[in-house]
């Protein structure tokens, strides 16, 4: 689990990042999520945007994705999505104590 110092370092960074994934009204697909695992894997820090044809809630599509994903969610606003998840070959983000 995240503490707020850790949450806040890893919102700083990704406010850097442009969203590499948009989920429309197709919502979640198998195809989405394995992207997003292995984008997760490979990054730890992944921005994700929910397009305004999405019907579903931004925080419940984070909260999904993070269960599936096995990630953390760090923040939502609006209809962006910060997931984190320490990579298990390559750990590149050293977390704050």
């Amino acid at each position: 689990m995240l503490n707020s110092k850790q949450r806040a370092y890893l919102t700083s960074m990704a406010s850097h990042m442009t969203a590499i994934f948009q989920i429309g009204k197709a919502n979640l697909t198998p195809e989405i999520i394995a992207a997003i695992d292995a984008a997760l894997e490979k990054r730890e820090l992944v921005k994700i945007s929910v397009l305004k044809n999405c019907t579903d809630d931004p925080r419940e599509i984070a909260e999904m994705l993070a269960g599936r994903t096995r990630s953390q969610v760090v923040q939502v606003i609006g209809r962006k999505m910060i997931l984190f998840r320490v990579s298990k070959k390559k750990p590149v983000i050293e977390l704050p104590k």
